[in-house]
């Protein structure tokens, strides 16, 4: 049975009531394909465009996102993070990649959370670059790795 289904079929959020407390991690990763017109305005790990500092932007933004997760998508629990961490890096191919960490001690998983952040701050690149040009590919949003749950999950 899926796990956001009752006994009917019907939508319902996952009872968390008896599951234990424990520290969880989870980490996600969205890539983004600039240009080389876009890229071109690549300078010290920063593109800076007329709307301002493109990464510096985005992760702002996917922070914001990943803590508003639970009022995005139906239903995930609202929860508080403890923590949320994105590094956005430019790789050998020149794809932009994001890496967004979030971190709680709870009974339910962050890893929405995690995933959350990487896609808003994905977004927020393309938003910021689409001026420059509008070849821009967000490419994957996936998750990396998560701990503290049912079972751990790293992908090799």
């Amino acid at each position: 049975m899926l796990s956001h289904l009752d006994k009917q079929g019907n939508p319902s959020m996952v009872d968390v009531s008896e599951k234990q407390v424990t520290n969880r991690t989870a980490t996600a990763r969205s890539v983004v394909v600039l240009p080389e017109e876009v890229l071109q305005y690549l300078s010290n790990g920063e593109v800076v465009s007329k709307k301002g500092p493109v990464f510096q932007t985005a992760i702002i933004a996917g922070i914001m996102a990943a803590k508003k997760t639970g009022d995005l998508i139906p239903l995930c629990h609202p929860l508080g993070m403890d923590n949320c961490n994105i590094v956005i890096q430019v790789n050998e191919q020149r794809e932009v990649v994001i890496d967004c960490t979030a971190s709680i001690t709870a009974k339910t998983g962050i890893e929405m959370e995690a995933l959350v952040g990487a896609s808003i701050a994905a977004l927020t690149i393309y938003d910021m670059c689409k001026a420059m040009s509008h070849d821009i590919i967000i490419k994957e949003t996936k998750l990396i790795a998560k701990t503290g749950g049912k079972r751990d999950f790293k992908r090799a």
